[in-house]
């Protein structure tokens, strides 16, 4: 059984840094991809950040590049986003997806990832 766990979120003033870390278990994620997304009230979910496990390739929201950087640590299977000059345009709940590298994947779209965290608030105030 596939376990996403995340962890890292708190609440930080603006121009702060936070870490979020996924812990991965159940299964090898060798041909998949780890991505970051995020949820504000009343808004839909959206992609913030992915990486191959593979190879570490990344893909980043426009907003956030430059300021975000995600990293994985194969031997610890953990995900890791570095959260650098945060926003509070950031606040968020930030979940953790892990999605299978087929036909069809898309990066930065949610139904593309199979397997999901319980998220960790992340709350920035000016």
């Amino acid at each position: 059984q596939v376990h996403l766990v995340e962890s890292g979120g708190g609440s930080v003033q603006a121009g702060d840094s936070l870490r979020l870390s996924c812990a991965a278990s159940g299964q090898s994620f060798s041909t998949y991809a780890l991505g970051w997304f995020r949820q504000a009230p009343g808004k839909e979910r959206e992609f913030v950040a992915a990486i191959t496990w593979t190879g570490g390739s990344t893909d980043y929201r426009r907003a956030v590049k430059g300021r975000f950087t995600i990293s994985r640590d194969t031997a610890l299977n953990t995900v890791y986003l570095q959260m650098n000059g945060l926003k509070p345009e950031d606040t968020a709940v930030y979940y953790c997806a892990a999605g299978a590298l087929i036909s069809g994947f898309r990066v930065s779209n949610p139904r593309s990832y199979e397997y999901w965290g319980q998220g960790t608030q992340v709350t920035v105030s000016s």
